[in-house]
């Protein structure tokens, strides 16, 4: 079990290290309104990432995997969330304003749950996730031991790996701030994540399996 803990342990911090939708939301929400709001952020990809691996060992993921269907309007789904992500991103950059959450900013708490969710839904808007919940976990499995137990204790430690990178990553942009928030470069960077995230989102529509 050691040893598959080891490899498993390689192979999630050079999935974390890759960038994908949620690198770029938990970099804007860092940059739009620091620390906390990055974390937060966080936090909900990373509760995402967990019921991933809970759907992996129940074998909900499966059905992901198997049915063109379900994956396809998953797909569409998150394809049109991203894109929304990405507009509403590029319609404040050109307004010249910092740049709203998709949901009105509520004062006090309510902001760190709003991040949160922001995570969460970036997350599940990618179905990718749940089909490499299934195929990559189970890898891992030792033959002998409990699969469900077994791929929980990884869907966590996937989950505290990719935790530990994104909050380097928001503790980078949040020190860089004081840079990152002119105006200037605050409407460039809003500008670039709505493309990505435009970009990110065109993709995973037109992509087949």
């Amino acid at each position: 079990m050691l040893e598959s803990l080891v490899a498993f342990t390689g192979a999630a911090v050079l999935i974390a290290l890759a960038p994908g939708p949620s690198t770029v939301v938990i970099m804007r929400e860092s940059m739009r309104s620091g620390r906390r709001a990055g974390l937060a952020t966080t936090l909900g990809n990373e509760a995402g990432v967990l019921a991933w691996g809970v759907a992996a060992a129940l074998g909900l993921s499966a059905l992901l995997a198997a049915s063109r269907l379900a994956y396809d309007g998953l797909r569409i789904v998150g394809a049109v969330v991203l894109v929304y992500f990405g507009v509403r991103a590029l319609w404040q950059a050109r307004r010249g304003a910092p740049a709203e959450a998709p949901e009105p900013v509520a004062a006090g708490p309510v902001s760190g749950w709003r991040c949160f969710r922001l995570g969460l839904v970036t997350n599940f808007a990618n179905p990718k996730a749940g089909v490499f919940a299934v195929s990559f976990l189970p890898q891992f499995v030792p033959e002998g031991r409990p699969v469900m137990a077994t791929l929980l204790l990884l869907s966590v430690v996937w989950a505290l790996i990719d935790l530990v990178w994104y909050t380097v990553v928001v503790w980078l942009v949040d020190a860089a701030r004081r840079v990152l928030g002119r105006p200037g470069v605050r409407r460039r960077l809003e500008q670039v994540s709505g493309v990505v995230l435009v970009g990110l989102g065109v993709r995973l529509a037109a992509e087949t399996r």
